[in-house]
């Protein structure tokens, strides 16, 4: 049996959150897409994180990455073997993603209050984007994410670590963004039925400010 197919509430905390960060992206999207598309040939480590979670998600079903942008991990993972489409909250973004990988669906949405069924995917990939969410606001995305997964389905996170301190907000170029401590963000996770498989922590690499953190989890019955 699958989860209802009502979408999460949000706050109108949140609902104010999300308008400026869609707006945020919009004035920068064409700047942001214009950057190196190639991005993962440099980090092996990312690279692996990404082939562990097709290798389980691979001809199982539907597969969404939540907050795409212009579609590079997206398209990373179709040439992985995925049934994948990307979601972003902002317009200018889903429309550069579109012109960039005509083959490849794309939708404008938040990944807090996704237009899909409960139960209809096999996999999340969040990619960089649970970094916007407000701290408090986060167990609301996560239930959201287990709502729109199958018993058994599989989430990725990557996301800034905090590196021994607490969750931080630090200055991102473009919107109010946090770094978490992984455990703190396992835990939370864990809280909303999310079993953790594996972590991956990735030191700074050259003109990189941050740790990198990821996890990969597998939703509960």
């Amino acid at each position: 049996m699958t989860e209802p197919s009502t979408p999460a509430r949000r706050s109108a905390h949140d609902a104010a959150h999300l308008r400026t960060t869609a707006d945020a992206y919009d004035a920068i999207a064409t700047v942001y897409a214009e950057l190196p598309r190639d991005d993962l040939a440099t980090f092996p480590l990312d690279r692996a994180v990404l082939a562990a979670f097709a290798e389980l998600t691979r001809g199982a079903g539907p597969v969404a990455e939540l907050g795409c942008g212009p579609g590079p991990v997206t398209a990373h993972l179709r040439d992985l073997g995925l049934d994948v489409f990307g979601v972003d909250l902002s317009p200018v973004m889903i429309r550069l993603a579109r012109e960039a990988y005509p083959d490849l669906r794309f939708t404008v949405g938040s990944m807090d209050a996704l237009d899909l069924a409960g139960g209809e995917l096999v996999g999340i990939v969040s990619w960089y984007s649970v970094i916007h969410a407000p701290p408090k606001e986060l167990p609301t995305y996560f239930a959201e994410f287990r709502r729109v997964l199958a018993p058994g389905g599989h989430l990725l996170l990557a996301f800034f670590e905090s590196e021994g301190g607490p969750v931080t907000e630090f200055d991102h170029k473009v919107t109010a963004a946090y770094r978490w401590p992984i455990d703190e963000l396992a835990a939370l996770a864990g809280e909303a039925g999310f079993a953790e498989i594996g972590r991956m922590l990735r030191e700074p690499c050259e003109g990189e400010r941050f740790r990198r953190g990821h996890l990969l989890m597998r939703r509960g019955a």
